[in-house]
C-alpha cells in the first residue's frame, strides 16, 4: 500500500470545513483537487483562487479522498464515490459518525480514516492578535488532532499524519486511537457535555439577567472571569475552590444535574445519541455496511 499521498481529492471544497482546510492545503506542496458540486460553493473556491475539479475526472488516480461533507450525507456520498477509488487509496472523513455508525460504503482494498481537530485549547498560551482571534483553529493558534486510522499501517498512518497537520494546521500533536473512542470524545463529551453546557451558561446568563436586574454587562464580567478560574481551578488545581464555593458547587450539583447523567457514557447512549445526530433509525456498528453495485 502507498506510504506517501501523492494526490489528493477534497470533496465539499467550497463548504464550511472544506473552505477552511482549503486554505492551508492550497499553501502546501501536496496536488490537491477541489471538488464541490454547490454553485454557491463553487464561486467560493474560484473566489479563493483554487481550480476547481469534477470528482469523476480525478477519483481513479488519488491516492487520499478527503469528504468535508455534512454527516447526514456521508453514507450516500460514499456508496457513490469508493466504488470508483482505485485499489489501496485512503477515505478520510471529518467527524466520526458515519464511521461509527457504519454507514460508510465498505471495500476491502481501501483503507478508512477520520480525523478531527480539538480546536485550540482554553489553557493555550496566545502571543499574537492573530492568535487570539483564531478560536477555531486551523489559522493561527495551535491545536491537537484526534484521529483513527485503524485499517492502515504504519507506514500510512505516519503518510496521513503529514496530511492531517497541513490541513488543521497549527497542529501540535496527533492523537491516534480508535474510531470508537473517537466518538466518546465527539459527540459525548465535547458535545452532549461541554458544548451543552456552554449554552446552558448562555441561558443562565440570560436568566440572571431577566430576572435580578443585573446589567448585562456586569453579569458578563463576572461570568466570564468565573468560568476561566473555575477550569484553571478544576483542571489544573490553580487555587482550590473555597469551602463556602464547594458547598455551592454540590447544592448546584443536587438541583441541576441527574443523578444517573454518567449513562451517556454507555454505549447504547453512544448509538442513540448518534442516530439522532444522523437522522438515522440505529447505527449498524454490529452488522456490515450495505454494498452497492459499481
Amino acid at each position: 500500500m502507498t506510504q506517501t499521498y501523492r494526490s489528493i481529492a477534497l470533496v465539499g471544497a467550497g463548504g464550511k470545513m472544506g473552505m477552511r482546510i482549503s486554505e492551508n492545503l492550497q499553501r502546501s506542496d501536496f496536488n490537491v483537487y477541489y471538488c464541490e458540486n454547490a454553485p454557491e460553493g463553487q464561486q467560493r473556491v474560484r473566489d479563493a483562487g483554487r481550480n476547481l475539479s469534477t470528482i469523476d475526472d480525478v477519483i481513479a488516480d488519488c491516492d487520499l479522498l478527503i469528504l468535508a461533507v455534512p454527516d447526514i450525507v456521508l453514507g450516500k456520498v460514499s456508496e457513490a464515490l469508493v466504488p470508483r477509488m482505485k485499489a489501496g487509496a485512503t477515505l478520510l472523513t471529518l467527524d466520526p459518525a458515519a464511521a461509527y455508525a457504519n454507514l460508510l460504503h465498505q471495500r476491502d482494498d481501501v483503507r478508512y480514516a477520520v480525523a478531527h481537530p480539538c480546536h485550540p485549547s482554553v489553557f493555550l498560551e496566545r502571543y499574537t492578535q492573530e492568535e487570539h482571534a483564531d478560536a477555531f483553529g486551523g489559522v493561527a493558534a495551535t491545536q491537537s488532532v484526534a484521529a483513527a486510522f485503524e485499517s492502515g499501517s504504519d507506514g500510512e498512518r505516519a503518510a496521513l499524519e503529514a496530511v492531517i497537520r497541513v490541513m488543521y494546521a497549527p497542529v501540535d500533536d496527533v492523537h491516534w486511537i480508535t474510531v470508537t473512542q473517537l466518538a466518546y470524545l465527539e459527540p459525548t463529551l465535547v458535545e452532549t457535555v461541554t458544548c451543552m453546557l456552554g449554552t446552558f451558561m448562555k441561558e443562565a446568563l440570560d436568566e440572571t439577567v431577566a430576572r435580578t436586574g443585573v446589567p448585562q454587562k456586569a453579569a458578563e464580567a463576572m461570568l466570564f472571569g468565573h468560568i476561566q478560574i473555575a477550569l484553571a481551578v478544576a483542571f489544573r488545581s490553580t487555587n482550590p475552590f473555597s469551602d463556602a464555593c464547594m458547598i455551592a458547587i454540590d447544592y448546584g450539583r443536587e438541583n441541576i444535574l441527574r443523578d444517573d447523567w454518567k449513562k451517556i457514557f454507555d454505549q447504547a447512549e453512544l448509538d442513540k445519541v448518534i442516530a439522532r445526530m444522523l437522522k438515522i433509525d440505529r447505527v449498524r456498528r454490529d452488522e456490515v455496511a450495505p454494498e452497492t453495485s459499481s
